[in-house]
């Protein structure tokens, strides 16, 4: 995501997107192809059964699959909606290579009445406070009416056994939706973070044939009995079937007053904004999805309070890397003391150490990864430390240097803090950007924001949304005697690092897990332009700008990336294959919007699936020529409720007309 400063000044747009491709795996015949991919009824479409299309033999395995990119919008009307004009080429090992159109289709726009699943209507998107009482945005008189996001992020997709909602006709399966925020009221005052943020738990009935997808129920989660819920931002899927969301921005509990998280409890807690305490906020929180569409929410306070934005658990169901969307940022594991339970374990930090010679400081960087131990803990401990203590029991804060204190690079400022006398387990789990540069953890990364594995290359990828001053050598913000490549580059770009077991940790301590990254490089880098093109931009349209959520397939071997950039104009959803290298533009997004909450799904009843969403519509119009601007301006604000609302969707396969 972009910074506060440029999230307050946002009006709120933003798109879920999935798509259910087709079977790959054995081929059945060419009319569960057809069906797989969501066949077009126009006669104008040639299908795979159509004549002259390539149809794999019966029995024909999956061999590989390309995406078929498409051009950037450049008319107002494509730059002002979800515009999906790529393909997906399958090849098949009997040679048979048949080529699927993609689309895009919708399930509800947020702010609409959608069905509760017990024969009444709720509304998308909206916000309740502690007591699940709707909180009304009174800020036009005659006008009042429920705050909704228009922002659904992080999304899940998954099924579960023996489901038991009512009105499926074909396959039950869940999706869970988070909103990260919402922007501004109707009379354009500032709410951002300063309303505790929903959960959507969507029932979607799959037709067993088509992969097609349908809303049947929609249940909002409380999350009263973890404080309500901080500005979640990305999100991915467990591997034991569970929703990992993320608290990103933590509150600084240093702060005398803090205008955005007073407003927020009053939100929350009906007008009683001093309820609401910095150390609730920033940590883990976790989505568990009940057989009959509804849902419970917990939250994992030992994972570290940092800016969460992306974790990705590895296949030992234990140790999670995860993004830190910050300003003098980290790169953070955490290793589970049990599969699949959270709630226990112990946190690190990573300590970057450059390579030698040019190459190494180019991009990104690249070089070597040692693990700082930050310390163990339980969630319930942790819990307890953030109900009873302030910032004044665990640190002290100068704002000049002084004896006893250690120099930091704090959000891109400079502090000198001490931990106070037995305070260093409170601090590593409630403090844990302040303690972890103390320690030694390089804090030198700008918007590490969405992280996913290659599991068969073992490698992990880190998406840098900005190479910004923290990360230049020789810059004030960047930390002393730490890593730093030569220059900003506003594209940022993406991180690959090399995971190993056998490792020890700084204190020469084993560390449990064999999925530890051991060195790192520049996968690839966007690219500024030292003048805006004729549209506006300001980064390359040709290369990924300010990547943001990643997920990477194993099935087609793709890393998918969403970029969260104000230097393009339309953002856009890619596909990286990591074997021929190979960049495809899948989506782009409304002008002015991001591309976040990306899912991929290798496989759920025989369909593949990839999720997507947008935010902020409109938003960023500025660079681009005023008369382009009339244009686009006018249709995004008809079509989302004057940048209110946003559609939750999915991206559909058809047959492309011209076989390649």
């Amino acid at each position: 995501m972009t910074d506060q400063t440029q999230l307050s000044r946002r009006r709120a747009l933003k798109f879920l997107s999935g798509a259910p491709l087709l079977p790959l795996g054995t081929a059945m015949g060419s009319s569960v192809l057809l069906a797989a991919c969501g066949g077009s009824d126009d006669d104008d479409n040639d299908t795979p059964t159509d004549p002259g299309t390539p149809t794999p033999a019966p029995g024909a395995q999956f061999v590989s699959a390309r995406f078929v990119p498409m051009a950037a919008p450049s008319t107002a009307a494509d730059m002002a909606t979800t515009l999906v004009k790529s393909a997906m080429e399958v090849t098949y090992d009997d040679g048979t290579v048949v080529t699927y159109q993609l689309g895009y289709e919708t399930f509800f726009n947020t702010g609409d009445m959608v069905p509760d699943g017990n024969g009444g209507t709720t509304l998308a998107g909206g916000y309740y406070d502690i007591n699940n009482n709707p909180i009304i945005d009174n800020s036009v008189v005659g006008k009042e009416r429920q705050f909704f996001s228009g922002c659904p992020d992080g999304t899940s997709l998954l099924k579960l056994d023996n489901p038991t909602v009512p009105g499926v006709t074909g396959n039950t399966l869940f999706a869970v939706v988070q909103f990260e925020y919402n922007d501004v009221d109707q009379a354009g005052g500032t709410t951002y973070g300063r309303l505790p943020a929903p959960y959507g738990i969507l029932t979607l009935d799959q037709n067993p044939e088509t992969g097609e997808l349908k809303l049947v129920k929609y249940h909002n989660v409380d999350t009263s009995s973890v404080n309500g819920i901080w500005i979640p931002c990305g999100a991915s899927l467990s591997p034991w079937n569970t929703h990992l969301s993320s608290e990103e921005y933590e509150p600084d509990a240093s702060l005398a007053t803090n205008a955005q998280l007073t407003a927020f409890g009053n939100a929350l807690y009906a007008n009683s904004g001093a309820r609401a305490r910095a150390y609730n906020y920033g940590h883990m929180p976790e989505v568990v999805v009940n057989p009959d569409g509804t849902g419970t929410i917990k939250k994992h306070y030992c994972m570290g309070r940092i800016s969460h934005e992306l974790v990705q658990v590895m296949p030992d169901q234990r140790t999670v890397l995860m993004g830190d969307d910050a300003t003098n940022g980290g790169l953070f594991m955490f290793v589970a003391d049990r599969e699949k339970d959270l709630s226990a374990g112990t946190l690190y930090v990573a300590q970057f150490t450059q390579g030698t010679g040019a190459a190494a400081s180019v991009g990104l960087g690249s070089g070597s990864l040692k693990w700082i131990k930050l310390g163990h803990a339980t969630s319930e401990e942790i819990r307890g430390m953030a109900s009873g203590l302030n910032f004044s029991d665990i640190m002290e804060k100068s704002a000049t240097a002084a004896t006893g204190y250690t120099q930091i690079n704090f959000n891109g400022r400079t502090e000198y803090v001490r931990v106070l006398d037995g305070m260093e387990k409170a601090a590593a789990f409630l403090e844990t950007h302040r303690y972890a540069a103390m320690v030694g953890g390089s804090m030198w990364l700008t918007k590490n924001e969405g992280t996913t594995v290659n599991i068969k290359d073992k490698i992990l990828y880190s998406a840098i949304a900005n190479i910004g001053s923290a990360m230049v050598a020789g810059e004030t913000s960047n930390p002393a005697g730490g890593p730093g490549v030569d220059e900003v580059i506003d594209a940022g770009g993406v991180i690959a690092s090399k995971m190993a077991g056998g490792q020890a940790d700084t204190d020469a301590a084993a560390i449990d897990s064999e999925w530890v990254p051991v060195s790192y490089s520049t996968l690839f880098v966007g690219k500024d332009l030292d003048t805006a093109d004729a549209l506006g931009n300001e980064c390359d349209p040709e290369l990924v700008g300010s990547p943001d959520n990643l997920k990477f397939s194993e099935k087609l071997r793709t890393l998918f990336i969403g970029e969260d950039s104000s230097y393009h104009v339309n953002n856009f959803l890619w596909a990286y294959n990591v074997d021929t290298k190979e960049l495809s533009r899948l989506l782009s997004t409304p002008a002015g919007a991001e591309s976040t909450g990306l899912h991929a799904v290798d496989e759920l009843n025989g369909f593949t699936y990839i999720m997507s969403n947008f935010q902020h519509a409109g938003d960023f119009l500025g660079t681009m020529p005023t008369d382009l601007v009339s244009e686009i301006e006018p249709l995004i604000d008809a079509a989302y409720k004057d940048k209110f609302s946003a559609s939750v969707g999915y991206i559909t396969g058809l047959t492309m007309s011209e076989k390649k």
